[in-house]
């Protein structure tokens, strides 16, 4: 094997992995976009109908599929220009290194806490409030339209914060790692057809931000005390302090370090 043969396939084996490397961040873009997900099931639906038309001959649907594939793709461009823009801007906010910081068990344990003991607080006085932690994609964004805080995160502090009479009580709160990076940020809200109507703004920013970005969105009822999470471009609402716990443990939780820990059970049974 020669010095340019090697050369050449380094340089495939590369081109390769760009490939894939697109088209994991783009599926993975999709998969967080309800409206995204929709147009991508309805495009497969339509190439599946075409292959199926080519197979059994069928001509009439099948030279109508061909106009609807010539020019459809201009008319998505046009329709979901919105959508294509917002999977363009999560793609340019992901953050390829992980996580704003890594935080240890006991780190992580004491996040959690605090917050769990303010949204506690807030339900029993049924105070608003909306908390979103960012994790992989980057919140920049949001947070260069906010308010600069970058302070330990507490409950006290998160408490002051959302009281009613407080300049920063509107909009919602930035959590990053263990900091409270910022407070009156706004979120877009979800246009999401199957959320509950009787849900307000809120409710509604917190599933728009959770649906084109991974992080946790937490929500404190003003009307009933009523505490949700969004995450996932999904909506758990009316959960209990401990659910709240329980999950936030489990999704802050590094992956990584649960693959090795999954590894090691396995390596101890099998020695066993």
């Amino acid at each position: 094997m020669t010095f340019d043969s090697i050369v050449n396939s380094i340089k495939i084996i590369i081109d390769v992995l760009l490939v894939w490397l697109v088209i994991y961040y783009i599926l993975k873009s999709l998969s967080k976009n309800v409206k995204m997900v929709l147009l991508f099931k309805g495009i497969v639906f339509i190439f599946i109908l075409k292959v199926l038309s080519d197979v059994f001959n069928l001509v009439t649907i099948g030279f109508l599929l061909d106009y609807v594939i010539q020019w459809g793709i201009l008319a998505l461009i046009v329709i979901f220009q919105p959508e294509i823009r917002n999977v363009l801007e999560q793609l340019g906010r992901s953050q390829l290194l992980g996580r704003h910081k890594t935080l240890t068990v006991d780190e992580r344990e004491r996040v959690v806490h605090e917050i769990v003991i303010a949204m506690d607080s807030l339900r029993k006085t049924r105070t608003g409030a909306l908390i979103v932690i960012e994790r992989d994609n980057s919140l920049n964004d949001y947070i260069q339209k906010s308010k600069k805080i970058y302070a330990d995160i507490s409950s006290d502090l998160l408490m002051s914060i959302f009281f009613p009479n407080n300049p920063l009580h509107d909009g919602g709160v930035i959590i990053q790692g263990d900091k409270i990076t910022c407070a009156r940020s706004v979120f877009p809200t979800s246009e999401n057809s199957k959320i509950i109507k009787r849900l307000g703004t809120r409710h509604r920013a917190a599933l728009g931000i959770a649906e084109i970005t991974d992080c946790i969105s937490l929500i404190v009822s003003e009307e009933t005390g009523r505490l949700s999470m969004a995450i996932g471009g999904e909506l758990h609402y009316n959960l209990t302090p401990d659910e709240i716990r329980v999950m936030l443990l489990e999704e802050l939780s590094p992956k990584k370090t649960m693959i090795v820990e999954e590894e090691e059970v396995d390596s101890d049974e099998s020695s066993n």
